[in-house]
């Protein structure tokens, strides 16, 4: 059996011995202990299942330190990047067991009896309850946060779902031994892992797995998607996947700290080497500002991408764009000789040729790549920003006097994102309840739902309407002494009741 192997990205050498591809059959058997597991584990009382969840979180700190080193070799992603990254993820898994504990995640909404409407009203009860088993595909640029215990396991686990993760092949080693640390702590079947593509594309077939998680490439998505889509069950899909994140900078902010808008800007870009969902790639701003961003573009120093594919797919995507003759390259950085080392890039195009060729320049390039296209006027955006492809993000930077033209800027930016950020920078994702990432397709499969945030729950639950079942047949979350004390909607009227 062939063995998906890790390599260290800065010198393109394997680490540690190949973690052996699964099997189908050993995919059949992950699957269905995890649906053998899932009435137990949905049955499990909150209070129980938030305190397992605590209990991963505490053991993945307790075994940081080895972790980090692992996943530093895999990924040169830097062991001060990868200590904050599984403190984050811990947090995650933390912030789910609240959510738990806090209750307003299942809906509950109560109806009284009334006959005299029409039509006549039973006593109706209503609440979100758990889909069953999740696969769950890592992500590359995560090897903790978007990977085996990330925000997807911990959501689905939250939500009374088993998991079968698929591993990401550029940190098998990563995570094998996260793996080991989450199913030593979980009950027996709920949580399970694959490594291996066609392990991969197993795992979404499987009967046994009710939806699927994913991050990752447009294309890989949408492969999975699609056999999501067609299986004879369909199932939801879903998948974070491309996003060029477009930030306008307006002409008095412009104006006002050009230096200081280019430093932040290109820390943006190249942080993680580029390696980040929300990546700024698409920058529009006035043509006096581009040799401040010139300037620290060449001034940046770029580095080792996770895996030899990721920095082909870099380097031909951004020489394709050059030779294009639609855009100029007006800066470039400097990066290592060694490994899969890349160089951030800026291009430059008018604005009136990016509206002519939107759909060729607003293809991603992951990595810290980035086109800045000029304007004269801002009001000139506002018909092009909403033919841009759906994206995770869209930013504006203004003035104060500028809010006005903010204010239309971000309308017409609105329908095609999922979070709008003023004087900000996107990469950076809060881990919150009022968190939404994901947007309007090719960023997400599903714009109504979020990866990040507390109601990414939300995608592993579906309602289940109880009509004039006894009070003591009902979820405790439903009864009429509302036990667990949680956030309810009571004949129309939300309250703790």
């Amino acid at each position: 059996m062939s063995g998906v192997q890790g390599y260290n990205p800065r010198t393109g050498e394997p680490v540690g011995e190949p973690v052996p591809e699964t099997s189908d059959r050993e995919v059949d058997a992950v699957a269905r202990a995890g649906e053998a597991a899932f009435p137990a584990w949905s049955a499990m009382p909150t209070a129980e299942r938030a305190a397992v969840l605590d209990a991963v979180a505490d053991a993945l700190d307790a075994s940081a330190e080895a972790l980090v080193e692992l996943a530093e070799a895999e990924t040169a992603l830097g062991v001060p990047r990868l200590t904050t990254e599984l403190k984050r993820t811990t947090n995650q898994l933390r912030l789910f067991g609240d959510v738990l504990r806090e209750g307003s995640y299942v809906e509950a909404a109560l109806d009284s009896a009334n006959p005299d409407i029409i039509p006549p009203r039973p006593v109706l009860r209503r609440m979100l309850r758990p889909l069953g088993t999740v696969g769950v595909f890592a992500a590359s640029n995560f090897p903790f946060a978007f990977s085996v215990a990330g925000g997807d396991t911990a959501s689905a686990l939250a939500a009374g779902c088993p998991v079968v993760v698929k591993a990401h092949p550029s940190h098998p080693g990563t995570s094998r031994e996260t793996a080991r640390i989450v199913a030593s702590v979980v009950p027996a079947g709920v949580f399970g892992i694959v490594h291996g593509q066609q392990a991969g594309v197993a795992l979404v077939k499987h009967p046994s797995i009710k939806a699927v998680g994913f991050t990752g490439s447009t294309a890989g998505g949408r492969a999975l998607f699609d056999i999501a889509s067609g299986r004879p069950d369909p199932i939801p899909f879903y998948g974070e996947l491309g996003s060029v994140n477009p930030t306008v900078v307006l002409p008095g902010v412009a104006t006002a700290r050009p230096e200081g808008i280019a430093a932040e800007f290109v820390g943006s870009l190249t942080l993680g080497v580029g390696q980040f969902c929300t990546n700024p790639g698409l920058l529009f701003a006035p043509k006096s500002l581009v040799p401040a961003l010139a300037d620290a573009v060449s001034s940046a120093v770029g580095g080792p991408m996770l895996n030899e594919r990721m920095s082909d797919a870099y380097r031909s995507g951004t020489e394709g764009l050059g030779a294009s003759g639609l855009v100029e390259l007006v800066a470039e950085g400097t990066a290592p000789s060694e490994g899969w080392s890349v160089e951030p890039k800026l291009y430059e195009v008018p604005l009136a040729a990016f509206a002519e060729n939107l759909e060729k320049l607003t293809e991603e390039h992951f990595g810290p790549a980035a086109v800045v296209v000029t304007y004269d006027d801002p009001a000139e955006l506002e018909p092009v920003l909403p033919r841009l492809p759906g994206t995770l993000t869209g930013t504006v930077h203004a003035a104060e006097a500028e809010h006005d033209v903010a204010g239309r800027v971000s309308e017409a930016l609105r329908p095609v994102v999922g979070r709008l950020i003023f004087n900000g920078w996107p990469t950076g994702v809060a881990v919150a309840w009022g968190m939404h990432h994901g947007g309007p397709w090719p960023a997400t499969t599903n714009p109504l739902h979020t990866s990040v945030g507390s109601t990414s729950i939300r995608r592993w639950l579906a309602p289940v309407t109880y009509q004039s079942w006894p009070d003591d047949l009902l979820p405790p979350e439903l009864r009429d002494d509302n036990p667990l004390g949680i956030p309810r909607r009571v004949d129309g009227v939300l309250g703790v009741h």
